[in-house]
């Protein structure tokens, strides 16, 4: 199960976002997307897995996006993707991705979600083992 991080050079979050996919011993790909261009591939995949849209991956508050000057709710995916293409500034970061889970920005609960299921079923089980003792 790979993940593809999608992160912006100086962003905070993506950082922490790396740093807790290492620490966790998490197999990853790193794409960057204000120098290696998300492909229409790419955008379509983490379009499709959002529950809110372009809500959920684009930031009305960047600069890039302010600038635009458009309504981004009619556009087609093309002319979307063209202008996040040309403006990667304006995606949220980071996004991770795997094959059936994306999240947008770093939270320490919600990235939890990309350790596998096994691993996650033992930690419960040890928490409770180790509650009962105590």
């Amino acid at each position: 199960m790979a993940v593809t991080i999608f992160t912006q050079t100086s962003c905070t979050s993506s950082k922490k976002a790396l740093q807790w996919l290492k620490e966790n011993n998490i197999s990853f790909t790193e794409k960057r997307i204000t120098s290696d261009q998300l492909t229409l591939p790419e955008f379509k995949l983490i379009l499709s897995m959002t529950e809110d849209g372009t809500d959920e991956i684009i930031s009305t508050n960047s600069k890039d996006f302010k600038n635009l000057n458009c309504d981004i709710n009619h556009l087609s995916i093309q002319e979307l993707y063209d202008i996040v293409k040309d403006h990667p500034k304006m995606l949220r970061s980071p996004i991770l991705v795997d094959e059936k889970r994306l999240q947008v920005g770093y939270n320490d609960m919600d990235i939890r979600r990309f350790i596998p299921r096994k691993v996650r079923a033992y930690e419960l089980y040890e928490m409770q083992r180790l509650s009962q003792e105590g």
